[in-house]
């Protein structure tokens, strides 16, 4: 199995998360211009580091993924806010030959965040995911999070043709996962504070960002 974690500054928060990665599971760090050291850090905990100039969440997972080679490619955060051991709790539940294909049953598996505190996911980040994910289950997309953990099999994922190279990318992932017929599972994972500052709900301008991203892909994908 191969783990995509996008990074942007997270050199505080890798070694734990890198340390936490599950046997037999090979990390990667799709590294977006990290300038406090990220890149090393990851070298030096033994992940392969892929250098992906074009900014944006979307972009470092796209070429995380083009640099992945197993059948199954987890995605995860790398700001400590998720627990890396529980990704394969994650793949347990895909409709995959990798895993037992009787206990298998969905063609992508999130981890459904849950916070152990106001402090891990404040309340505005919290509302504004959950509109969202009320939106979708109105397009027929089971999902009530927008989960930065999934995981599914690298050739189906690239073959939904995902533009979005921004804040955007996991909103067009579920979308473009429903139009092709896929069976989308969740999975309950603990979300806790993250290490260092957000990219997103950590700055006004990231959250009009997202906020702009995700309205535009509502709109233009039906």
């Amino acid at each position: 199995m191969d783990v995509v974690l996008p990074c942007l500054d997270e050199a505080g928060a890798l070694p734990w998360v890198l340390d936490r990665i599950p046997a037999g599971y090979r990390a990667i760090v799709a590294d977006n211009g990290s300038r406090d050291g990220s890149a090393e850090v990851a070298r030096g905990r033994g992940a392969t580091v892929v250098a992906v100039p074009e900014r944006g969440y979307g972009a470092a997972v796209h070429a995380g993924l083009l640099a992945a080679d197993a059948d199954v490619v987890c995605v995860c955060d790398a700001d400590a806010s998720l627990d890396p051991a529980r990704l394969p709790d994650l793949v347990a539940l895909l409709a995959s030959d990798l895993v037992d294909p009787t206990a298998g049953r969905a063609d992508l598996v999130l981890g459904r965040r849950r916070p152990t505190s106001l402090r891990a996911w404040p309340p505005p980040a919290r509302l504004g995911n959950a509109a969202v994910a009320r939106r979708l289950r109105r397009r027929g997309v089971p999902v009530r999070d927008l989960g930065p953990m999934r995981a599914a099999r690298r050739a189906d994922l690239l073959g939904l043709s995902i533009a979005d190279r921004r804040f955007g990318y996991p909103l067009e992932l579920l979308l473009r996962a429903t139009q092709a017929g896929w069976r989308i599972a969740e999975t309950d994972v603990a979300y806790t504070p993250r290490i260092g500052r957000s990219k997103v709900t950590g700055t006004p301008l990231g959250a009009a960002r997202a906020a702009r991203d995700m309205s535009a892909l509502l709109a233009s994908i039906r």
